[in-house]
């Protein structure tokens, strides 16, 4: 064999082996990538971590991630007011995150500021919308899963007056009053409500005031969105119930006849006065966000997710079983899966609920 055509044999052959290792090399990287470090980072309103509410449901969803993915390094920073989300989101930033959760729609314009200045940073927004390539909203239709707790406070009713306690007076939390009232009248048109707004999220003597009020006025059901401030109407409602005259709030966000337990013992304070509690699922929210980022390097900026009754982003707590009786649950799940089929559209402002009428099912 002449030296030219053993050179060009041997060529050949490095070249072969070159792309065999260059594939290989490659396989490795994506490996690599899926299994790298991600820091993640959440800055709260000012419910804190501990609300019992939306804020403790978003750090759960971080944390399951981090527990079943091991790749995730998290820091959570609690805002005590306003003026402490520009500077809290800053110091995510700082802190090298590669991904950073703000909770409340009232962060959103701080959330707009910090995601154009570092566009190369990812940005979730829980509760509102930032239209940027770098950040996803998540929201919920809060109006679905409202709309079954109305069921059951009109059927357990015995005053035909049911209250809400609102965190404030603002769109998306009329969401919550306009599918209860929605649901209460759907099987109880007789249904009166006391609607109030606590303009707080974490101020449980706010709510202790308003819900002493509201069943002294008659309510003896009385559902509320108003984060931490929601933990007064629990007390509440288990000092004035009485074996013959039954008071009963009902819970959001979490199952907090479950979630709201006491320090010592850990077990469940108010699970004989909590109805039900609308499940928002928050905590899906943030564990599919992060788990996609971390697991799949995917990331959807710019777009806007929303999570309803279909997307097992609401519902009732599992709990509902305690203290709802079969006949309730089975006709809330008629009106549930009619909702998901979409033959009935829940309103979402007071207005459109007081003039709503379900069709038949």
């Amino acid at each position: 064999m002449n030296k030219k055509k053993l050179s060009a044999i041997c060529l050949t052959a490095v070249m072969a082996v070159s792309l065999f290792a260059g594939c290989g090399s490659s396989q490795s990287q994506g490996g690599s990538s899926a299994s790298k470090t991600v820091k993640v980072g959440l800055v709260t309103d000012e419910g804190g971590l501990n609300d019992k509410s939306f804020n403790e449901s978003a750090d759960n969803g971080i944390k399951k991630a981090k527990d079943e993915l091991k790749n995730i390094d998290y820091k959570a920073i609690e805002s005590k007011k306003k003026d402490e989300y520009q500077p809290n989101l800053q110091a995510l930033v700082d802190n090298s995150s590669e991904l950073i959760f703000g909770v409340g729609y009232q962060m959103a314009d701080q959330m707009k500021a910090i995601a154009k200045k570092y566009p190369d940073k990812k940005f979730a927004i829980i509760d509102s919308e930032v239209n940027l390539k770098n950040v996803v909203s998540l929201n919920f239709k809060e109006q679905e899963g409202s709309f079954l707790t109305g069921i059951i406070a009109a059927k357990t009713t015995k005053t035909n007056k049911l209250g809400f306690i609102g965190g404030k007076d603002f769109e998306l939390i009329n969401r919550f009053a306009a599918g209860y009232m929605a649901g209460a009248r759907t099987v109880n048109p007789n249904i009166q409500f006391d609607i109030r707004y606590a303009n707080d999220y974490a101020n449980a003597a706010k709510g202790e005031e308003l819900a002493t009020s509201m069943y002294n006025g008659g309510c003896d059901v009385i559902y509320h969105a108003a984060g931490g401030t929601g933990i007064g109407l629990f007390k509440v409602a288990k000092a004035m119930s009485k074996p013959d005259k039954k008071l009963w709030a009902i819970g959001v966000d979490q199952d907090q006849a479950v979630a709201v337990v006491d320090s010592s013992t850990k077990k469940p304070i108010y699970d004989d006065v909590i109805l039900t509690s609308m499940m928002k699922r928050v905590d899906t929210a943030t564990y599919d966000t992060l788990k996609s980022l971390a697991k799949d390097s995917k990331f959807e900026g710019g777009t806007t997710k929303v999570y309803g009754l279909k997307e097992n982003g609401v519902d009732i707590a599992d709990s509902s079983k305690k203290n709802v009786p079969k006949e309730v649950l089975d006709l809330v799940a008629k009106y549930k899966q009619a909702i998901i089929d979409g033959k009935i559209k829940v309103p979402t402002t007071k207005e459109e609920a007081a003039t709503f009428t379900a069709p038949a099912i």
